[in-house]
């Protein structure tokens, strides 16, 4: 009866407050919401209309949020790009977990839909298909006349024909690998540099005179991938709030035998704490002491969603490229504020005990962010009550979906943007003259910039290079001679005078741009002039240029390996306690890292200095790298063990076993894996939290908890033995075979155990 009362009760107040004007677009923190619904929002998570949905919110004092689109104009928007008019394209990931038990998840009903705003009120209220059944798709970018799409495992490249897709082509195979939905490549980000980079992927991508060229870079990111004026990089994992590069994301990646590179998958906000406004029992760890706070709140980021680097022109400079990240699981988004401190970025959190924005509404799902072309801040709300995907749900997590019936309904979807309070910004449209796109390289809006730039190079348009290099030598905004810069590499128009202009001035960001492009000038003619200029920078030891100078070595190797060489060992004797110079020399010696090693004694090298114990310890991977036996033949005895590691295991540990930095520990020579087999099935079935040592080492910088799979439907006994058996025995690892037998005695043990272990657990069992 008293169940019957509250939900009776709860009615009448969502009847009570829909009344109040469901058609208001805006959110409005000046009316302060009835205690009585907000309870019953925590209680009951019913499926709330958009306009009660903005109600639920909470942002920050002179803001608002503003509804541009919702179901049945959207339906499960996950990722969205603008064209030139300002429309939107939104990727609809519809059939993702149709049911707790994601059965279905598979089926080709996905789409890319454009949305037109026809009144120009602010709001879109005009749909049309451009692709359908496509399955699982992650990520969508324009590039040239045509549109990249990325739908596991592939990548594909349409042209475009009258908003109708046409000369469809396969641009990578092996894009997004695996079945793992919360693991696989997304983010097809275009960067400062002229080149596409992604998130949870070790690959970039640019198309050149209509051909796709395929490198390799950096592992970086889970969901989501952004960057700053000076195309540095942020991304996250779940677990924590924003990581980055200090450096170009160019830079770096060459040396196979490196394992880590200073600079790279930084910690940029260490602080993940978070503050949602309702209750938060619906995590997948919730039942996990440490999860929620005595108010069952969470406590920590757990689902860190695609954040961006916000660069519009509408919230003012305190604003000016400010982190967002959304915690769709705290149904919230975080502001974060950045800070440079020599080669570093630092970041920290704005608020404390406080939101940007956040919801009582549990369905508020802000799975990713964007810069817009009118400056606001937009957020993409898949709008679903299900968050976890199937591969890692708890018995936990089951019931308290199907306690609140989060399993329905499927076909809704909202987009908002936040904007100045009572403001209503329109977008900056793209005019296809040049002169216009030359101007609008220097607008305040970063989307803008962006924008323009990419279009003068897929379009182009040489005619403009004697005005971009006009910018570049003489511009007073210094945005401006930036993307003039890279607008001119994009052109192939870029010459040695502009770099070296901007090598000679006194702004570091500046400096810093020419010194990463050097790469796309430096020859046979003028290789002795940038030479001296970067021995000058060695002698008056300039600890900014310095890393670049060490990445970069490999143009003047290219014409005098002795100079190239001496420049490396002036950089090593300068500054041999500076953690980004030492891995950005070694990134240059692949194969040749004991040659140099020897010469740093000839320089009489401390050896007790960074530089040779970074030597050291590269050197012995390689050593290990080399005994290691071929996984082949583990992959034909244990096939299914094979395929859930590749699946499950390989996106956080490595397909070498070695780990990823900031996600899990290595395996291979892990006492934890080759050691009791008793102790390692328990680990896997019921996940592992806390820090962890391997080897002597500490791994506390790895936030978060490895999820168990015993819980998992899906996954059977015999596969858990064979991946087991697999990782036992593959890399460096020899250990005996795991059994289902073996799996059977520790469900026994244990029983209907959720909770993860920690380490104390493990070892005192």
């Amino acid at each position: 009866m008293k169940k019957y009362l509250a939900f009776a009760s709860f009615l009448l107040c969502l009847i009570y407050f829909s009344s109040c004007g469901t058609d208001v677009q805006r959110s409005s923190q000046s009316t302060p919401l009835d205690s009585a619904f907000i309870d019953s929002l925590v209680q009951y998570a019913p499926p709330l209309s958009p306009g009660d949905a903005l109600r639920a919110m909470v942002v920050e004092d002179g803001f608002d949020v503003m509804l541009v689109a919702s179901e049945p104009l959207i339906n499960s928007p996950i990722a969205m790009t603008f064209d030139n008019d300002g429309r939107a394209w939104v990727l609809e990931m519809t059939s993702f977990m149709p049911d707790i038990e994601g059965e279905g998840e598979r089926a080709p009903t996905s789409k890319i839909v454009i949305l037109k705003d026809t009144d120009s009120d602010g709001d879109f209220d005009d749909r049309k298909v451009f692709l359908d059944s496509l399955i699982l798709p992650r990520a969508l970018s324009f590039v040239g006349d045509g549109i990249l799409v990325a739908e596991p495992p592939y990548l594909w490249y349409y042209d475009i024909d009258e908003d109708r897709p046409i000369n469809k082509q396969l641009v990578d195979s092996t894009y997004a690998s695996g079945d793992n939905v919360e693991h696989q490549s997304n983010g097809l980000l275009r960067g400062l540099d002229n080149w596409i980079y992604n998130s949870d992927q070790d690959k970039r991508y640019r198309r050149i005179d209509g051909e796709w060229v395929i490198e390799k870079t950096h592992l970086r990111g889970q969901w989501g991938i952004t960057q700053d004026n000076y195309g540095h990089l942020y991304y996250n994992n779940n677990s924590q709030n924003v990581l980055g590069d200090y450096f170009s994301p160019s830079l770096g990646s060459e040396n196979e035998n490196q394992r880590r590179v200073a600079g790279y998958n930084e910690r940029i906000v260490r602080n993940n704490r978070v503050y949602p406004i309702r209750q938060t029992t619906g995590v997948n760890r919730g039942y996990q002491s440490g999860t929620l706070d005595s108010n069952l709140r969470l406590v920590n980021f757990t689902a860190a969603s695609g954040p961006v680097v916000y660069r519009g022109d509408l919230f003012g400079e305190a604003y000016d490229e400010n982190v967002f990240v959304g915690e769709p699981s705290a149904n919230l988004i975080k502001r974060n504020v950045l800070s440079r401190n020599g080669n570093k970025i630092e970041g920290e959190q704005v608020y404390e005990g406080r939101e940007f924005l956040a919801s009582y509404d549990e369905r508020f799902r802000p799975v990713t962010l964007y810069n817009g072309p009118d400056g606001a801040l937009y957020v993409i709300d898949m709008y679903r009550g299900i968050l976890q995907h199937k591969l890692y749900i708890t018995e936990y997590l089951r019931k308290e979906i199907t306690a609140r019936s989060l399993e329905n309904p499927l076909t809704y979807g909202r987009i908002y943007k936040v904007v100045p309070e009572g403001s209503n910004p329109k977008p900056v449209k793209i005019s296809n003259k040049p002169k216009d796109l030359l101007k609008l390289l220097g607008h305040k809006n970063g989307w803008v910039r962006d924008r323009a730039q990419q279009l003068i190079v897929d379009r182009q348009l040489r005619n403009l290079v004697p005005d971009l290099k006009k910018n570049v030598q003489k511009a007073n905004n210094p945005l401006l001679r930036i993307h003039s810069l890279w607008a001119l590499e994009g052109l192939g128009s870029l010459e040695a005078s502009e770099v070296l202009t901007l090598l000679e001035s006194d702004d570091w960001n500046l400096r810093e741009q020419a010194l990463v492009a050097m790469r796309a000038v430096v020859n046979k003619d003028n290789y002795g002039e940038f030479l001296s200029i970067q021995q000058e920078m060695v002698a008056n030891a300039d600890s900014l240029a310095a890393p670049y100078l060490a990445f970069q070595s490999h143009l003047i190797r290219k014409f005098d390996e002795p100079a190239a060489e001496e420049l490396l060992l002036s950089l090593s004797k300068t500054f041999p306690d500076n953690p980004y110079v030492s891995d950005a020399i070694i990134s240059n010696l692949h194969n040749r890292e004991a040659d140099f090693k020897g010469r740093l004694a000839d320089i009489k090298l401390d050896t007790a200095s960074l530089l040779q114990k970074r030597f050291g310890k590269i050197l012995i991977d390689i050593e290990e790298n080399k005994n290691r036996p071929a996984v082949n033949p583990l992959v034909s005895r244990y096939p299914r063990g094979a395929a859930l590691f590749k699946n499950t295991c390989q996106t956080c540990h490595g397909e070498n076993g070695d780990g990823i930095e900031q996600l899990a520990p290595p395996l291979n020579n892990s006492e934890w894996v080759t050691g009791d087999k008793d102790r390692l099935i328990a680990l896997v079935l019921y996940g592992l939290s806390g820090k962890i040592e391997v080897n002597g080492k500490s791994y506390d910088d790895i936030v978060g908890e490895m999820p168990g799979i015993g819980s998992n439907r899906d996954i059977v006994d015999e596969e858990i033995a064979q991946l087991l058996s697999f990782i036992r025995q593959s890399w460096n690892n020899e250990a005996s075979k795991v059994s289902r037998p073996d799996i059977i005695k520790i469900r026994n043990k244990y029983g209907d155990r959720q909770k993860s272990f920690t380490v104390n657990e493990l070892t005192n069992q």
